[in-house]
């Protein structure tokens, strides 16, 4: 999970000043807030990244850009997305990471990528399953810019 979200930082810097959302799909103790660590680690955020659970939202500042990590999982229904201003924080150079995006179905802005990580079905160890999607030319240019910094064309 870190070393993708390692490339996942670097391929966010390499594309164009844009807002990126980028949605993290996955129950939980599945990997989400390491494959957020290693974004904000690759970035120049040092040390260990902790869920915003209770926070909803913690902001960072990297490399001209400002990452937000969300974590709707607390959120009881989607409307309480509006409440957070999140709208307000897709600036040019945001980058939106956000963890339980189901939580705000219909009120978050729309995932330039989606992540969803899943246990494989006969895994008996702690193995991940990705499915990594792009949505528009934002998501495509990100999800190009992670297969060159991770270096292989078969994901």
């Amino acid at each position: 999970m870190r070393s993708l979200g390692h490339a996942l930082g670097q391929a966010s810097l390499a594309a164009a000043a844009q807002p990126l959302v980028i949605a993290i799909q996955g129950e939980l103790g599945a990997g989400k807030t390491t494959l957020v660590g290693g974004i904000l680690n690759a970035v120049g955020i040092a040390g260990a990244v902790r869920s915003p659970t209770y926070t909803l939202i913690e902001p960072y500042e990297a490399q001209g850009r400002h990452f937000f990590h969300l974590d709707l999982y607390r959120l009881a229904d989607p409307q309480e997305v509006e409440a957070l201003g999140v709208r307000d924080l897709l600036t040019s150079d945001a980058v939106l990471l956000v963890e339980w995006p189901e939580r705000g179905a219909g009120t978050l802005p729309p995932a330039d990528l989606e992540i969803s990580i899943r246990y494989p079905e006969a895994a008996r160890n702690d193995s991940r399953q990705m499915l990594l999607s792009a949505h528009g030319p934002a998501g495509e240019r990100l999800l190009s810019a992670l297969l060159k910094c991770d270096g292989t064309q078969d994901k």
